[in-house]
């Protein structure tokens, strides 16, 4: 059984897919799914009374301090692990500016802080990284 806070009802997250140059932006981040360091697309979860976009715009906005657009849904992924249930969705989303910064997550203490590293990366440097969703792997490039 998980500690998480996020066990044991079902969660809705969503998720921003920012490009520039062919390489799409990530956060590592300390799973608390899986207990492992993954790469995933910013965002986070939506609120009670809180639009799918308005609560994407904020959590790209806590995690990379950038300000996006959000656009249409390209992924709906459905997480079923352990006392875990996660509906994500993925927007294509876009920004005036790309000078990112890794931010950091309300939800976590600083000393308790899940957040760890951020950047863009390529198709080809993904397929060697943990990366979640799987379909960054496989689907997102043809679309």
């Amino acid at each position: 059984m998980s500690t998480s806070p996020h066990s044991g009802f079902i969660r809705v997250r969503v998720g921003g897919l920012l490009e520039k140059n062919n390489r799409v932006l990530l956060v590592k981040l300390m799973s608390p799914i899986t207990r492992k360091e993954t790469w995933i697309p910013p965002g986070g979860g939506v609120e009670f009374k809180e639009s799918l976009s308005q609560a994407l715009v904020r959590e790209f906005k806590e995690e990379t301090h950038l300000s996006v657009q959000v656009h249409e849904l390209v992924h709906l992924n459905e997480i079923l692990e352990e006392d875990f249930h996660v509906l994500e969705l993925y927007y294509k989303v876009t920004s005036p500016k790309y000078d990112y910064q890794l931010g950091s997550d309300p939800e976590h203490n600083q000393k308790g802080q899940i957040l760890m590293d951020i950047g863009f990366f390529s198709r080809e440097e993904i397929q060697k990284m943990n990366v979640k969703p799987d379909f960054l792997k496989r689907d997102y490039w043809e679309i």
